[in-house]
């Protein structure tokens, strides 16, 4: 039997709005999620026993059954149980080059990958709907990890509504190695701040997360105007995140003063942050900025770009 090789692509959010509280516990949110060419390598082998076994190179990636990518396949194994005794069991390695813990949905590409490498594997002839469906028993990004691109995320993050994918902005990354903002964290904390401002009425949730449909952002997404995008980027957790870590903070306020910068801004619950640049070129220059601004070697750095895929099979 043959093994596979996936590219899993990080996200990075572009707009994070929190709408309300859901009667299931989580957010309403409304979001832009974007692909981006920081990825990992899943390869996915069979194995001659019964088992699913995980291996990383990074040292703080679980590889026990708290790992997201060993749930995605210990998931696919309960519900094509035929297919788990016919074919085996599942050595899946993970290649990380994805910040660890740094709200650009590592842990649910690699779930993702893991979903669309045993469809595969096992000959399922999955589509991407069903696959999605099943990512998001798992977590809210995995199924926006499966086809990737660019979409409008609602509900808890898990309804998605394609745009037309950018491939054509420039993106500098910057993650302290040791820094974690705990995601249920922000999100209570956030709560307990400005939770009066919640909208209770379910009609009104609706309403409210429809309208990023017709948002200024939509428009230059749709354009691909990437200074009018720059410009509109939202994220409501920083309200809360950046007052409590102060290097977040620092990063956001360093990026917004370099030349090139068209927009700056915190992805997901942090505690990364990427701006948007001109140019490749500028990217690199703005990278070698921040670097000589803070030479901690804690402190990793990245130049990117939009994609406009999710999980692929690797060349």
């Amino acid at each position: 039997m043959r093994s596979y090789s996936l590219i899993a692509p990080a996200k990075i959010n572009l707009y994070l709005e929190i709408i309300g509280d859901r009667s299931d516990g989580y957010h309403e949110l409304a979001m832009i999620l974007q692909s981006i060419d920081l990825a990992d390598q899943i390869d996915i082998h069979p194995a001659s026993t019964e088992t699913i076994r995980v291996h990383c190179n990074h040292p703080q990636v679980p590889t026990d059954n708290s790992n997201l990518a060993y749930r995605a396949a210990a998931l696919m194994a309960t519900k094509f149980a035929d297919a788990f005794r016919n074919f085996g069991g599942i050595d899946i390695t993970i290649k990380k080059r994805i910040p660890v813990a740094a709200g650009l949905a590592g842990g649910s590409t690699n779930a993702a990958a893991v979903l669309v490498g045993i469809d595969l594997l096992w000959n399922l002839g999955l589509t991407f709907a069903e696959l999605e469906e099943l990512g998001a028993t798992l977590g809210s990004d995995v199924p926006f990890c499966i086809s990737g691109g660019t979409a409008i995320a609602t509900g808890r993050g898990e309804q998605l509504s394609p745009l037309p994918s950018l491939d054509h902005i420039h993106i500098v990354l910057a993650k302290y190695r040791s820094l974690e903002v705990s995601t249920p964290w922000a999100y209570n904390t956030y709560r307990q701040e400005f939770g009066g401002t919640y909208i209770r009425d379910t009609a009104n949730l609706a309403d409210r997360a429809n309208a990023v449909h017709s948002g200024e952002i939509v428009k230059a997404i749709v354009n691909k105007n990437t200074v009018e995008i720059a410009q509109k980027l939202h994220n409501d957790l920083e309200k809360v995140v950046l007052p409590a870590y102060p290097q977040v903070l620092h990063l956001r306020e360093l990026f917004a003063t370099q030349p090139g910068v068209l927009g700056t801004m915190m992805s997901g619950s942090g505690p990364s942050v990427f701006a948007i640049v001109e140019s490749a070129e500028q990217a690199e220059i703005v990278k070698l900025k921040i670097r000589e601004a803070i030479p901690d070697q804690d402190l990793e750095l990245f130049v990117t770009r939009t994609i406009t895929h999710g999980i692929k099979i690797a060349p």
